[in-house]
């Protein structure tokens, strides 16, 4: 009986070892997150899919992007050809040489998994669940068969859990796509896409292309043009320069926290405008961090506070 009980703990041990070792903090998952968590929360902003489920599983299922799966193929999600026309590859799963879906790149494999969950009957319950019930979802993925693994919700959650995940999902303050149910966005761009949307201080942001008009981003993402030309401290007719920043929401009053102690200094080119733009704050505010007043005039060289 002490032996059996010896064994016993000794198992039990072992089993908590190992899921410690599950546990531990990879900087390789890390850096995914960081290369990837902008294309999740488009995805979820676009198809009401919370960006820590797609960043987990594409974690999971590709390796944190090292399998050869995702470097042969760039599927991140593992996801079979199951009537897929296009490129495929071939590799050893529940069965041997197994058919594959194959992308040209990252973008069109995170595009493909969500079309894949949103078109596919089985996982229409998902969708009445919260974006920030990520366990439902684990769990209701495993339910619905999208993997084998009895362990499938487990591991998902636990990545979540470890590296925060579901800080995506919350993405506080720009309740209009949170709260449009269809999942939609009219396309604005001058050839006929939508815009990528990106997350920085506590803030939403996207890249302006030529042609672009206030009143063209507001008509794509569904608010008002003139509320996004004042959160950008602009007139509502002023011209777009194409790859500058437009804010979708109220900006901060200082940067970052990673800025901190990090004054910027000033370039040649640079205005207090384009600085308050690139650091998504507000233009009175810096301004006032720095005690100036509005007559002031940059000078190459300069140290400005930004948070």
């Amino acid at each position: 009986m002490i032996k059996k009980a010896v064994l016993c703990v000794a198992f039990g041990v072992q089993a908590l070892f190992a899921t410690a070792q599950q546990m531990t903090w990879n900087s390789q998952y890390q850096t995914y997150i960081d290369q990837y968590r902008d294309l999740a929360i488009e995805q979820m902003l676009r198809y009401k899919i919370p960006a820590s489920i797609t960043l987990a599983q594409g974690i999971f299922e590709s390796g944190a992007g090292r399998s050869r799966l995702a470097t042969q193929g760039n599927n991140h999600f593992g996801i079979k050809c199951h009537g897929w026309k296009g490129r495929t590859v071939y590799f050893d799963d529940d069965a041997s040489n197994e058919c594959f879906r194959a992308y040209a790149n990252a973008k069109e494999s995170f595009e493909d998994h969500s079309k894949f969950l949103v078109q596919n009957k089985r996982y229409a319950g998902l969708f009445k669940l919260s974006l920030t019930d990520y366990k439902g979802w684990a769990r209701g993925l495993k339910a619905a068969g999208y993997a084998t693994n009895p362990s499938y919700p487990t591991k998902l959650i636990n990545l979540i859990e470890l590296y925060k995940l579901y800080e995506y999902d919350r993405a506080h303050g720009y309740d209009k796509f949170m709260a449009d149910n269809s999942g939609k966005r009219t396309a604005g761009g001058s050839d006929g896409s939508l815009h990528a949307i990106h997350i920085y201080n506590k803030n939403y942001f996207l890249q302006a292309r030529k042609g672009d008009t206030f009143e063209s981003i507001g008509r794509e993402i569904g608010i008002s043009g003139r509320k996004i030309a004042k959160y950008n401290e602009r007139d509502y007719d002023s011209p777009l320069v194409p790859n500058e920043l437009i804010w979708l929401k109220k900006k901060q009053k200082r940067a970052d926290e990673a800025y901190e102690g990090r004054p910027h200094r000033v370039k040649a080119g640079d205005s207090m405008y384009g600085i308050a733009q690139y650091y998504g704050i507000r233009l009175k505010s810096l301004y006032k961090m720095n005690h100036l007043k509005s007559s002031y005039e940059l000078h190459v060289g300069d140290l400005l506070r930004v948070r």
